[in-house]
């Protein structure tokens, strides 16, 4: 199948959209289709105002419609709902070429956090671009049910995986743990205001807090708490071994639609501490046993007070949080894409056409 990939979002950006795109590619090519992407590499573009990490093509109209004409594919994947995106969606639907899309990222919530608007005013923009799309793609059943309720009602599962020869409980510490005070509590990801870093940082917890990642608060935040150590971004080898490392693994973030970091930890052997809301239930349970309570063992805690939730997940089973997170396999997420996309494939444009 010829299979054209557009997305906003692409490295040099370091997120869990972009790895679980540049991985599904990976497999895809594996599998012997062939993949055509668009991405901001290929424009002019210019940085997101507040958020230079990430850089928005500008004007990509022609560009995205020339790629794709000459690749001609079978089906578009639309990833993401900026410039590219929906510049993909307008030759779609010109062309009559069907496509799926995906909700990656709280956008209206993530808009409200950045801008104080409420977030209701941003879902008209969502509910448009999607309504075209043969199925738009979400990694957890609960983000299909928020997005039936906010009129978005085709949405398709798409889970996530890891990659098990990296991430397994056999790493040794990295070496900056050496003479941190126990237990040490990790949090891996972009240092940007949205993902509520501050209530972990905040968290009345004896140990060590522990930050992986870059984003445009670390330098506000590194001068705010001298006393975390802030290791800045890892990758590959030294990331699996911050995991391995740790004793558990915080994720304070409200608007993450699945958080590909919690499974990552969880192959690693780190049990999880995390507030009640879509994605740590998806993935942890509401009672620590898998989201639906069937696990044997505990693999973390959820809890509206942050800290109870990491002295409880102190204590939960390591061991039994390294199989569950080595269950997640990235083969049986491409197998989900794949369906979603062969589906799509044989049908036309959704009707009707909307604006």
């Amino acid at each position: 199948m010829r299979i054209a990939i557009c997305t906003d979002a692409w490295a040099p950006q370091v997120n869990g959209v972009v790895r679980t795109l540049a991985t599904t590619v990976d497999r895809l090519i594996q599998r012997g289709h062939e993949v055509e992407l668009v991405t901001p590499s290929q424009f002019f573009t210019l940085p997101l105002p507040g958020y230079s990490e990430i850089r928005l093509a500008m004007a990509p109209r022609f560009g995205t419609r020339r790629t794709l004409g000459d690749f001609a594919p079978d089906i578009v994947h639309i990833a993401t709902e900026g410039p590219i995106g929906w510049s993909a969606r307008g030759w779609c639907k010109a062309n009559r070429v069907p496509f799926t899309s995906a909700f990656h990222t709280r956008f209206p919530d993530y808009a409200a956090v950045r801008t104080g608007i409420d977030a209701a005013h941003f879902w008209p923009l969502m509910r448009r671009f999607h309504a075209v799309s043969h199925a738009v793609l979400v990694s957890t059943p609960t983000l299909a049910a928020e997005l039936a309720q906010q009129g978005i009602g085709h949405a398709q599962l798409w889970s996530r995986g890891i990659d098990g020869a990296l991430f397994h409980p056999q790493h040794a510490p990295l070496e900056e743990y050496a003479d941190l005070p126990r237990p040490i509590m990790l949090n891996v990801g972009r240092v940007a205001v949205e993902k509520n870093l501050t209530a972990f940082l905040d968290a009345p917890v004896e140990g060590t807090k522990v930050v992986v990642g870059d984003g445009p608060d670390l330098a506000v935040l590194r001068a705010r708490y001298p006393h975390v150590k802030f290791l800045g971004a890892l990758s590959g080898e030294r990331l699996a071994r911050a995991y391995a490392g740790a004793d558990v693994f915080v994720f304070p973030s409200k608007t993450d639609t699945f958080g590909l970091v919690m499974i990552e930890a969880l192959a690693c052997g780190v049990p999880v501490a995390a507030y009640p809301v879509p994605g740590p239930l998806d993935i942890v349970g509401a009672g620590g046993h898998g989201p639906a309570g069937d696990l044997p063992m505990r693999v973390g805690a959820l809890h509206e007070d942050l800290g109870r939730a990491i002295s409880e997940a102190l204590r939960c089973d390591r061991m039994g949080a390294a199989v569950y997170g080595a269950s997640y396999n990235w083969d049986r997420a491409t197998d989900q894409f794949l369906a979603a996309l062969t589906a799509a494939a044989t049908k036309q444009v959704r009707e009707p056409v909307a604006a």
